[in-house]
């Protein structure tokens, strides 16, 4: 099977443009990253994928001005000139018109540092420790038009320690998302997952024992 042509679009460094970069070098992977797209010009991550040898472009978004539609419209341009069949975000730093969502329903992801359906948008490990939950993570998904809501495709968790930082569990929850979008990407571009009444479904199992518990009693 050929290999599906992905393009990324970014507003920052690139931490799981890199993952997924990575990821894509294996040979038996499905998924080629062709392009890399930054609405925010001079964005950290356009470097990496240019050192990575990957094209870039920039459509930056600002000139636009609330015309959201009218930004995403040249985008998509873009994307289709490159004969691109999926889309991943990846520190995306735009709300997605309905629109632009449409043309791309079904082949766009996200990822979300949370286990959705909690902790949607922004904030989340604030949050999470505010509210003293014992497990969190991160979650891939489609993306619908309503935010952080699209079907789950695989999500990975972490256990919360009672002395946690925002940025030490921010750091623990990245490691996790580096794992977790390369490997949903995989799933989608090889076929094996499937979209039904709202739902992702995979041929994939869980992880060998299927549990997380936290904390544990040793």
């Amino acid at each position: 099977m050929a290999r599906r042509r992905v393009a990324i679009l970014i507003s920052g460094r690139g931490s799981n443009m890199t993952a997924l970069i990575e990821a894509a070098r294996a040979k038996d992977y499905p998924a080629d990253i062709v392009l890399v797209i930054s609405n925010i010009a001079g964005a950290g991550g356009l470097a990496k994928a240019q050192d990575a040898g990957i094209e870039t472009a920039t459509v930056e978004s600002k000139p636009f001005g609330k015309d959201r539609e009218a930004f995403e419209r040249k985008l998509h341009d873009v994307l289709v000139a490159h004969d691109i069949e999926l889309v991943c975000l990846a520190g995306f730093l735009r709300l997605l018109t309905p629109w632009f969502v449409k043309q791309w329903e079904g082949r766009m992801l996200n990822i979300h540092p949370a286990l959705l359906p909690s902790y949607r948008g922004l904030h989340t490990h604030e949050r999470a420790l505010a509210d003293g939950v014992k497990i969190h993570g991160a979650t891939v998904h489609f993306v619908v038009p309503e935010m952080d809501s699209g079907p789950i495709v695989m999500q990975g968790a972490v256990a919360v320690r009672d002395d946690d930082t925002v940025e030490i569990l921010a750091a623990r929850v990245l490691g996790v998302e580096h794992q977790i979008y390369p490997d949903s990407l995989q799933l989608v571009a090889s076929g094996r997952t499937r979209l039904e009444n709202g739902l992702c479904k995979t041929d994939a199992s869980g992880s060998p024992d299927d549990s997380l518990i936290s904390p544990a009693v040793i």
